[in-house]
């Protein structure tokens, strides 16, 4: 049956399902005039046409039905007034209310090209609407007919939709959904209707585009939603655009000539955010794009190549990433400076790769008071003369950074490089040697000694000679002092204790028995005379007196070993992507240098067991520390999608000060590919002889 609005322009006219509620023109010739005046038709129309033609709901206000039959069930034949007088703009004046009210809460994830949107919660196409139901997520925008105007129906009277069952409503709780889907066998239902959006997360206009929670969406289901048109309710073909990520529909209908176009992420000038974003998380997170890249291909996901990574990294990432380091560099070398006391600093250099065949190299500078990376230095292999000269390279520029900023050295703690020794001392600034490495360095002679035959007896001294050295450290305030209780090692192994040094002249222990008289090592054996050689040679002697006696460098060893996760060494980098990756390891590192042990629910300490392998058997308790936190990345999204994306510019000079050294490969002259594979031969292909 054709049901047939005689309003003019109507979108109610005709229907070929009778979904909308449709009134008979008065018989009362007065009433009658009425109506036909106010619906812009001519008086003069035949009645046998206006017999079969009707009026629809679209065209009264809910004031025009009787008011206490306002809110009955649906489904139910509303009565209007004796007085009730349709209007033709009724209808057009509330859409435009509503198109204009929506705009203000439409999602800029989800903008459309038409003033109608629809939302992806309950744009269905025919064949996919179940029958009615509505969740108990919250507060739902309203598509009854007859509901608030707000929500997309211009007039009409209320009516309230029948509750699930407590069961049907938990589930869809759980899941998250809050949706009205409307039954097409339904008298009153109305696919237009459905364009108005019917979620209750909606999106604050304020809400950072970075901030805005995404979602994996099948290609197949976001297409149904575009099968039908929602204007005349016909097949339509829509058609899909990719760009990385980025997917956009557009929808045109053939048959009444309506069209709109969907976008699945925001644009920030010609970028879409979605690729912006992900490749910020993969830099910033210190991931490799080439596994993420692995992980979308097995999931069938949609990337971008890594020719546009590297180019979203190079104009908006690194430059965020120099300018955040930086300016937390300048807090730190502040704070440094307000120090009431000098400095105290450790400066050790990390190889890009083990041995001698370092591309790179990365000097490390921490104020040992507080743990905190205060700076950090590159260079590249063809800077210098070699290898071996990376390492004061990176310690010149360190400190012509630090007096630069006026920071006042009291004193560094290295390793014993030999030039590093040299030149502190002729820039005369304090230096002292690490006890660590001069411990990992004797304890392997000793272990080794203690494999000869006649020497077993030293395997049950090494441990102890090891704590000597760090307590020789701790409780010696000059030179010569140190030197004195380290060589008393020598006489207390061989049952000894008291010495011939001024400086210490007995042991501080107590006077013990011992049981077992086997341990002591006598004077003038192999075992003696080879550990007497090992810990009294020159070098090492040298290096005791310089040891450091408040501050070891083992949390600059901690760096170290976090900065395999941003760079590891078994993949190659740019200079200026390693560069970034250095300043992402220690703003992680500065932001967790300060972690407190973690508890346990009745707020008992917790710790772990150690037992590495290189100790063959020895264990050691070690503290277990909190969750690290990542607040750096979250202020580097900030800074990105804020600042830099509107304006790369200013933030982009100030990387390009940074002198990038020529690869190392530019020294030498390229041949010709062709000739190169000319001139290639295999050994495999040789023929028999």
């Amino acid at each position: 049956m054709v049901i047939t609005c005689i309003a003019k322009g109507c979108e109610n006219k005709p229907r070929t399902y009778t979904n909308v509620m449709f009134h008979r023109i008065p018989s009362n010739v007065e009433l009658r005039n009425q109506w036909l005046a106010a619906l812009d038709i001519c008086t003069s129309t035949p009645l046998d046409k206006i017999n079969q033609c009707r009026v629809c709901e679209e065209h009264f206000a809910p004031e025009d039905y009787v008011e206490k039959m306002r809110y009955v069930p649906r489904k139910t034949v509303l009565r209007l007034k004796d007085t009730a007088v349709p209007s033709i703009f009724k209808a057009q004046a509330e859409q435009s209310a509503h198109a204009s009210t929506s705009v203000r809460f439409a999602d800029v994830a989800c903008q459309t090209d038409q003033p109608i949107t629809r939302s992806c919660g309950t744009q269905h196409s025919m064949k996919t609407h179940r029958p009615p139901f509505r969740s108990t997520g919250g507060a739902v925008s309203c598509t009854d007919v007859g509901g608030d105007t707000s929500a997309g129906r211009a007039s009409g009277p209320s009516r309230k939709r029948p509750r699930l069952d407590l069961d049907e409503e938990d589930e869809l709780s759980e899941r998250g959904s809050s949706m009205i889907v409307e039954d097409p066998h339904d008298v009153t239902y109305d696919p237009l209707h459905s364009l108005t959006s019917t979620t209750d997360v909606i999106t604050e206009p304020s809400s950072p585009i970075h901030k805005i929670s995404k979602y994996i969406v099948y290609e197949k289901c976001l297409l149904e939603l575009f099968e039908v048109c929602p204007r005349c309710g016909r097949a339509s073909s829509p058609k899909t655009r990719t760009m990385g990520t980025f997917l956009r529909v557009e929808q045109n209908c053939t048959h009444c000539a309506f069209s709109r176009t969907w976008s699945s992420q925001p644009i920030i000038g010609s970028i879409p955010a979605g690729n912006l974003q992900l490749t910020a998380a993969v830099y910033t997170s210190g991931a490799s794009f080439f596994t993420l890249q692995k992980i979308f291909q097995a999931m069938n996901l949609q990337l971008y190549k890594y020719t546009t990574f590297r180019r979203l990294a190079r104009r908006f990432v690194e430059p965020a990433v120099v300018y955040r380091w930086r300016t937390m560099q300048d807090g730190a070398l502040e704070q440094l400076i307000r120090q009431q006391q000098n400095g105290i600093l450790a400066g050790h250099m990390r190889p890009d790769s083990p041995g001698h065949s370092a591309k790179y190299g990365s000097y490390t500078m921490m104020d040992l008071r507080n743990n905190m990376i205060i700076d950090l230095q590159l260079v590249q292999r063809n800077e210098v003369a070699g290898r071996c000269h990376m390492e004061m390279e990176g310690l010149k520029r360190s400190l012509a950074l630090l007096e630069e900023r006026g920071v006042t050295l009291n004193s560094i703690v290295t390793d014993r490089h030999p030039q590093i020794q040299k030149f502190l001392k002729e820039t005369r600034i304090k230096h002292y040697c690490d006890v660590w490495r001069i411990e990992k360095g004797l304890s392997k002679k000793l272990v080794l000694i203690s494999k000869n035959k006649d020497c077993d007896t030293l395997k049950k001294w090494i441990h102890s000679i090891k704590n000597h050295m760090y307590w020789t450290a701790a409780s010696s305030t000059s030179g010569p002092e140190r030197l004195a209780k380290w060589t008393s090692i020598l006489n207390h192994i061989r049952d000894v204790h008291v010495h011939e040094d001024p400086a210490f002249p007995q042991c501080l222990h107590a006077p013990r028995t011992s049981r077992d008289k086997s341990k002591w090592l006598k004077a003038g054996t192999e075992a003696f005379i080879k550990v007497e050689k090992a810990l009294t040679n020159k070098r090492i002697l040298k290096d005791v007196e310089k040891m450091s006696p408040h501050h070891l460098t083992s949390s600059l060893e901690d760096f170290h070993s976090s900065i395999l996760h941003f760079v590891p060494k078994n993949a190659i980098f740019p200079f200026l992507g390693t560069l970034c990756r250095l300043y992402l390891a220690a703003m992680h590192f500065n932001e967790n240098a300060g972690r407190p042990q973690a508890t346990s629910s009745t707020g008992e300490l917790l710790y772990r067991l150690n037992l590495p392998k290189s100790k063959e058997g020895e264990f050691s308790m070690k503290p277990v520390k909190v969750d690290p936190t990542y607040d750096y990345v979250d202020e580097l999204m900030d800074l990105i999608f804020e600042k830099v994306s509107e304006d790369p510019g200013p933030y982009e000079a100030e990387v390009q000060k940074i002198p990038i050294p020529d690869d190392l490969s530019a020294q030498f002259e390229k041949p010709d590919k062709m000739e190169v594979i000319a001139s290639y031969v295999s050994r495999f292909n040789q023929e028999l002889v």
